[in-house]
């Protein structure tokens, strides 16, 4: 074969296997989304089955306690493991543990039965990451390329989660390193997340494009600016009270399976106070803010609260669709005061806040175009850029490192010593 072919064939035959790698990716996530809808309906209709939530949260941290293992570490593992090759510089293959599908599949299905405030993207990712590390496993493939097939199953989780193929490939090439894209698997990961998206909507789920109009002027663009600034402001909130009370959990409560009993108990006493409306994904809120009906201000700020506590206390489950509602709620409280399109606020903050708080603002932006339309390229670019520059380095996903600073000073030149 000649030499210049083996780089194009290599590539070709790369992108074919994560096309494959985007099957499995869309059909899990198509799966957990069936199962997790029939999960939030029932509890709609059975008001008890609240109550349940410190048993079924003892049993989860029992589960991943005992038997999870590496599982355990959640979406950091797969972040980690598609990294290369590891800390000691060795070649070695990445592996993500086959229990850790049915774990996060089971557990994310209970405790959003009993109302726990997690999300479902973050388990859509592990199952992703599970099934493909798995399935390849036996055809012995060289590590860079098992990583490669990891970044694509991301991708196509994250597309096939939300219909946003584009936004999926980039999420996953952006989410490793911050300030950073792995532009090496850019076509493995489009691959793999258009491929997604085409099986979760043949099986029958679509996102609908929520097209909003747009009128931008200099004014609005400022007012975004501050959009901008407090949707960074919240996704430093959520990190800080997250990393906050899971150090605090760890250290006070010693054996692991009790710390999520004592988020479900204490879920249970805000839902006395505060009601029921911040149990679950909570997605009227996100409907209702995107319809242009006014948040009030403490939507976004109880939404951190609900969730914190359950994913901080080990509650497993994901952060993405909190994320959003926080930024739904709290971009449609701004609207007003600001003079601002209430649906436009919404939508530009809704992708903002999670950006902000993975580290991945390229990706959110993109989401924003392909979920409500081009008209919020501008918008979206600008609050999701703001956010993700007053948000603090490390983001909610531990596995995720550093790759470039978000301070300018640390990459100006610096002067000679005279």
């Amino acid at each position: 074969m000649p030499p210049a072919l083996r780089a194009p064939l290599h590539l070709i035959g790369i992108t074919a296997l994560a096309v494959m790698v985007g099957a499995v990716s869309g059909l899990g996530s198509w799966a957990l989304f069936e199962a997790l809808d029939a999960a939030t309906s029932t509890r709609l209709d059975a008001d008890w089955l609240v109550w349940p939530l410190p048993v079924a949260a003892f049993a989860l941290g029992a589960a991943y306690h005992y038997v999870g293992a590496d599982a355990n570490k959640g979406t950091s593992l797969v972040i980690t493991e598609s990294l290369a090759p590891s800390d000691d510089g060795t070649e070695r293959a990445p592996h993500v543990p086959a229990r850790m599908a049915p774990m996060i599949f089971s557990a994310t299905y209970i405790a959003q039965l009993t109302g726990a405030s997690v999300g479902r993207e973050g388990a859509a990712l592990q199952v992703a990451g599970s099934m493909v590390s798995t399935l390849l496993k036996p055809f012995r493939l060289p590590a860079h390329e098992l990583r490669l097939m990891l970044i694509a199953a991301m991708a196509g989780a994250f597309g096939g989660a939300f219909g946003v193929p584009v936004a999926g490939a980039i999420f996953a090439l952006e989410v490793q390193r911050t300030g950073r894209i792995r532009y090496e698997a850019l076509a493995p990961a489009l691959a793999a997340s258009v491929t997604a998206d085409y099986v979760v909507e043949g099986l029958g789920r679509s996102t609908p494009i929520i097209a909003l109009p747009v009128d931008l002027d200099v004014a609005v663009v400022l007012k975004l600016v501050v959009v901008g600034v407090l949707a960074g402001l919240a996704a430093r909130a959520f990190i800080v009270s997250l990393h906050a009370i899971k150090s605090a959990s760890r250290r006070l409560v010693v054996w692991a399976p009790a710390r999520p009993v004592i988020g479900a108990v204490t879920t249970l006493a805000l839902m006395g106070l505060f009601g029921r409306d911040y149990l679950g994904l909570s997605l009227p809120l996100v409907d209702s803010a995107l319809s242009g009906i006014a948040a009030d201000w403490w939507e976004p700020v109880l939404k951190i609260v609900f969730t914190v506590v359950a994913l901080g206390s080990g509650i497993p489950g994901g952060e993405v669709t909190p994320l959003f509602v926080v930024g739904a709620t709290l971009g449609s409280t701004l609207a007003e005061p600001l003079s601002l399109d209430p649906r436009l606020a919404a939508a530009a903050t809704l992708a903002a806040v999670f950006g902000a708080a993975s580290n991945t603002p390229i990706a959110c932006a993109i989401l924003a175009v392909e979920l409500f339309g081009g008209g919020l390229a501008v918008p979206a670019a600008v609050v999701c850029i703001v956010a993700y520059a007053v948000s603090p380095e490390r983001g909610i996903y531990d596995g995720q490192r550093t790759g470039a600073t978000k301070d300018l000073r640390a990459s100006a030149p610096r002067r000679p010593r005279s």
